[in-house]
């Protein structure tokens, strides 16, 4: 809808999540004599129960996922015919389910808050995405989430939009340009609850974009929430939107936060930080004896025996927090776990993360002292729960997204054109992929990226953008080969505009090098790259050969080239720094947009050869 954008002071509420199955904390038992974590000892006959909910990484799944995405792996079992081991999963998430689980968890508990650790929003499927992510909040707050914090893809649109989000309003949209459509059913009114992170700020001051924190008050219990998204969030997102801003450490800021909450009578803190750990396999001990190495089980780490990768990025912020916080929840690993690391002080603390796409549900619970007004460390208790879709969907949050699926039938059903097989992400030993290629030749094709009358002459395509293959099969009454606008979405749901530059030979090269040094070292990203364009690469990332139309691409400055790519990685995104160094860029439309054209265009589309990429 066309409208006036209007802002509104976010308000506060409270509530969340859960399920089913429980992953294990392995805690001391609550001594209700004796002296807590922090040295205290709670006042006899005065402590009460405190329940903290999290969940992290939904990014706008409001239906279910489907395929991995919408399965938690809860065992293993050997495959009789191949005698291997396979994960034995459950389906799981959906926002409506995750309300049900929500309304369960609570049951029985006079205080409780529900804390969302980021990305809620960016990358999501199309049914939240064509409204600007306006439903996913919406349905939050039907769930009652009681505080959040930002993840990075909550900067995908840039900060502005973060803030709207947040505070309400509506986007002057042009009434569905870009098939999109901000307010499409109402007044958007934003979270109705607080948003907060300590370590965003602007630049060149000391005043952070959203609140340090936020204190929650549940029947008497004050509990101060801090929040942070990782500080390496301008080198995952697209610069424009975040630029003006300064996102300083995690630690000191959050750090800083918590003893401001102490000066104010805060004792009770939970640190949400958004910034998450990896997990090692998992050795599983089949019935013939032997042990496998596996994916994960939810509740295996680090409850029955897993453990966090010594090298997650999470654990140095886990353990320099100050042991003024009682509980530390993250996410944007997508990762499921509940481990406690000691704080400074040596004391135990857990660090919780529930997976994503609202699949599990963080549930803690513990003591209260009224008198020191502190959780009592030793009492805390943390499980994951499983959202199952065993349960009687919440109807608020049924009938909201019944509402935007009538809303975005006349964009997801739109038919771009045909393929005449699948059209997949798989890749070739050197990397290329017959998707990557589609894509790329998109990306080259687009006429917003022409700069004065010249055109791009190779595009280049991150494999990470790619989030899903074009299948022949018919997913809906589409019937077979039929690509729809909501499928080419679900394959680049980003919404990053193309960027064309000017790069040299040199710089081409250097790129193409970048895709196994630096950042890139330990798990090289091959670029997708358009017709025309070959190369041959050695497994250890040795470049050479570099042709464009038959012609050699001189490893010089001698020569400029016009590429294009999209704004994530022509602001070095990925650990592509080279794009930085392009010249005379230019921005053109969205690469969706593209995408969509480009199949129409080239209806029916059959995939050629992987031989732009040789591996030798």
């Amino acid at each position: 809808m066309s409208r006036v954008r209007t802002t509104r002071a976010a308000a506060v509420l409270a509530g969340l999540v859960l399920a089913a199955s429980a992953t294990t904390a392995a805690a001391a038992p609550a001594d209700q004599g004796g002296a807590d974590a922090k040295g205290r000892k709670p006042g006899k006959d005065k402590l009460v129960d405190l329940q903290i909910l999290g969940f992290n990484d939904l990014h706008g799944n409001l239906e279910g996922p489907s395929g991995s995405s919408g399965r938690v792996v809860v065992d293993h079992r050997l495959d009789p015919t191949t005698g291997k081991p396979v994960d034995v999963t459950v389906d799981a998430g959906g926002a409506a389910y995750l309300a049900t689980h929500l309304t369960t968890l609570r049951q029985g508990q006079t205080r409780t808050i529900t804390a969302a650790i980021g990305d809620q929003v960016g990358a999501s499927p199309l049914l939240s995405a064509a409204f600007h992510d306006e439903p996913t909040i919406e349905a939050l707050n039907l769930m009652g989430v009681g505080v959040g914090t930002i993840g990075n893809h909550e900067f995908d649109e840039g900060y502005r939009e973060m803030l709207r989000l947040v505070g309400g309003g509506c986007l002057d949209d042009g009434d569905g340009k870009d098939n999109q459509n901000s307010c499409a059913a109402g007044e958007f009114q934003g979270a109705s609850y607080p948003m907060v992170a300590a370590n965003v700020f602007y630049k060149g001051t000391n005043r952070t974009v959203l609140p340090a924190y936020t204190i929650k008050e549940v029947d008497g219990v004050k509990v101060g929430f801090v929040g942070a998204v990782l500080k390496d969030t301008p080198n995952i997102v697209t610069q424009a939107g975040v630029a003006g801003l300064d996102f300083r450490d995690e630690v000191s800021t959050m750090n800083a936060a918590a003893r401001e909450l102490q000066r104010k009578g805060v004792k009770a803190i939970v640190a949400m930080v958004h910034q998450g750990g990896s997990l090692k396999q998992e050795q599983w001990t089949a019935p013939d004896g032997k042990t496998y190495p596996v994916n994960p089980a939810f509740d295996v780490v680090c409850g029955k025996g897993g453990e966090l990768d010594p090298n997650s990025d999470i654990l140095p912020i886990a353990r320099n927090l100050s042991p003024k916080f009682d509980l530390v929840m993250t996410g944007h690993t997508h990762q499921s776990y509940v481990c406690d690391v000691p704080d400074p002080a040596g004391q135990s603390r857990y660090v919780t993360s529930a997976l994503s796409f609202g699949r599990l549900v963080t549930d803690a619970r513990m003591k209260y002292d009224t008198r020191s007004r502190d959780i009592v460390r030793s009492s805390v208790r943390v499980d994951n729960r499983i959202v199952t879709r065993t349960v009687a969907p919440d109807a608020a949050v049924t009938s909201l997204i019944a509402t935007y699926k009538e809303l975005v039938r006349p964009i997801a059903g739109k038919v771009l054109g045909r393929i005449t097989t699948d059209v997949t992400r798989v890749q070739s030993p050197a990397g290329e992929s017959a998707l990557g290629d589609l894509i790329a030749d998109a990306q080259l094709a687009d006429p917003s990226v022409v700069s004065n009358g010249v055109k791009p002459v190779v595009a280049f395509m991150n494999p990470g953008g790619i989030r899903t293959d074009l299948t022949y099969k018919a997913s809906g009454a589409e019937g077979d080969g039929v690509v729809t606008y909501e499928e080419a979405f679900q394959v680049q749901p980003f919404n990053n505009y193309l960027v064309s530059m000017d790069m040299t030979g040199a710089q081409i090269y250097t790129l193409l090098g970048q895709q196994f040094t630096g950042s890139n070292a330990a798990f090289p990203k091959v670029l997708q790259v358009s017709k025309g364009f070959r190369y041959e690469r050695t497994a250890a990332g040795a470049i050479s050969n570099v042709t464009l139309g038959g012609v050699p691409v001189a490893n010089d400055a001698s020569r400029t080239y016009r590429v294009v790519t999209n704004n994530f990685l022509s602001d070095g995104g990925d650990g592509f720094p080279a794009f930085k160094e392009a010249t005379g860029k230019l921005i053109g439309g969205l690469d969706i947009e593209g995408f969509a054209a480009y199949l129409a265009a080239s209806s029916p589309y059959t995939p050629g050869p992987l031989d732009r990429i040789v591996l030798r």
